[in-house]
This record gives structure tokens, sequence and C-alpha cells, in this order.
């Protein structure tokens, strides 16, 4: 026996499928990492940004080694760039880290000790290519634009590994509270 609401029910199912995976596309898109920002929006970002990034052959004062924890800092105190992409890719950092940090506060132990066995193994890429920066800075060979560029990477070094590193200890009193 044939029931005849079963392709009608089989053909709503797959619609519903169909429309969650649209939904599902346009959220991997809109990630801190992949978002597509309309034109208006991006124009807004960038004229946002202008105050806070360098012209070429401009030095930002900011001390890294002064500051203890950069999450706290207020927006003007954030290092600047000279690139619109690196500054960019800083606040999506600072927001990772930020939600890391909040996650600890509930996070079950396992989850704790796997990030912090990611995030030291982390740390030693960003310290191995924060040398590898110091040291073409250091050989005079550059041009004046990679000079520039290399110098906003070996910040963006500095910065990733200073909030790792603070990252690293609050997960490491995490899991030796979580120990006891």
């Amino acid at each position: 026996m044939i029931n005849p609401g079963a392709n009608v029910q089989a053909e709503e199912i797959e619609t519903d499928f169909d429309s969650e995976m649209e939904n599902e596309k346009e959220m991997k898109k809109t990630s801190a990492f992949e978002a597509d920002m309309d034109d208006d929006l991006s124009e807004a970002a960038l004229a946002q940004m202008a105050g806070s990034l360098l012209m070429e052959g401009e030095e930002d004062d900011t001390n890294l080694d002064e500051i203890e924890n950069i999450l706290e800092l207020p927006d003007t105190g954030y290092p600047k760039f000279t690139l619109a992409k690196n500054k960019a890719r800083f606040l999506r950092m600072v927001s990772w880290y930020r939600g890391k940090e909040e996650w600890i506060e509930v996070a079950p132990l396992s989850g704790v000790t796997k990030l912090f066995k990611q995030q030291t193994k982390e740390l030693e890429g960003i310290r191995s290519s924060k040398l590898d920066y110091e040291m073409e800075l250091e050989t005079g060979t550059l041009t004046p634009s990679q000079r520039s560029y290399r110098r906003d990477e070996l910040k963006m070094c500095r910065v990733q590994e200073k909030m790792a590193v603070h990252l690293i200890s609050k997960l490491q009193v995490k899991i030796k509270s979580g120990r006891r």
C-alpha cells in the first residue's frame, strides 16, 4: 500500500534540509576570519581604521613590553599597523583571545588541556616567525616597502606572542586548580 502523503513529506524534508544547508553556508561566510563586508561597510571600517594605521616610514610609539595584557587596552591604545589587513587581523585575534578567556571559565579540564597543548605548540611557531622577521630586518637588504611590511609582521608576531603567553598562563592556572 502506497501512502500518497509520503512524497509530499519527503519533498518538505528535502526543502527544509536544502534551506538549512544554505543558512549554514551563509553562517560560515560570516565567521570572523572569512567575513565578507559590503562596500559601504568596508569603506566605513577603513575610514574608522585610518587613524589607527601608520603611513609608510611612520613609527608606532606603542611599547609592547610595557603592556601586560593587550586585551585590556582601550581601542585607542591598540598598536598601529601599516596595512589595513594587519589591523583587521589584529582585531580578529583580539576577539578570538577574548572569547577563549571567557571560555576558560566554563570549559572542561580536558578542553583546557587540549587548548594548552595547541597554544604552546603555536607559541613555538610564533617565536620562530618572530626570529625570522628580526633577522630579515637586520640584513639591511630590504626595500623600504619590504622593511615596512616586515616591521608590521614582526609587530604582529610580538602582539600574538604576548596574547598567547597570557592565555597560556590562564590555562595553566585553570589546569592546576582543576587537578586539586
